[in-house]
């Protein structure tokens, strides 16, 4: 299989939520399941068919889960020296030569992304631009609002 890029946050956040699903969530449903079949009849117990899709659902994130964290290639960009680079894990701050505007974006794992918290997928596109280039390169990426440039200003490895 393919390792998986991924950050030490985005690894921790996958085993915190697997610990979760494991020694929390998982004896709630095995507890919702035992107190409906005490209901009586399981053909027609509503609460019983609920609880076990749950647990169906349970289960299959958590095999989702543990694919994924074995799989992972964990990177520590903080334990490498910035050369100015772009690469996975690296804060990069762009600005928008058009506009003027100035974002700042960390490029992570797919599973981590989040563009709400300037979390960048490592396979969306402005990411596929950048990643290779330098401070003070400018870059023209295909956005969802045409060609954009770029300048490259900052890129740190914290």
């Amino acid at each position: 299989m393919n390792k998986v890029p991924m950050t030490i946050v985005g690894a921790d956040q996958l085993r915190k939520e697997l610990d979760y699903l494991k020694f929390e969530k998982r004896p709630k449903i095995a507890e919702a399941i035992g107190e409906a079949r005490e209901l009586g009849d399981l053909k027609e117990n509503a609460e019983y068919h609920a609880a076990r899709e749950e647990q169906g659902l349970c289960e299959a994130r958590v095999r989702d889960l543990e694919g994924k964290l074995s799989n992972a290639q964990i990177i520590d960009v903080t334990k490498m020296q910035n050369t100015g680079r772009i690469i996975f894990g690296t804060t990069v701050t762009i600005l928008n030569i058009d506009t003027d505007v100035e974002t700042t974006y960390r490029i992570v794992g797919d599973d981590e992304a989040n563009i709400k918290e300037n979390l960048l997928s490592v396979s969306s596109p402005i990411a596929r631009g950048l990643i290779g280039k330098n401070v003070d390169d400018e870059v023209t990426i295909s956005t969802p609002g045409g060609m954009t440039e770029y300048e490259i200003t900052a890129v740190e490895y914290i």
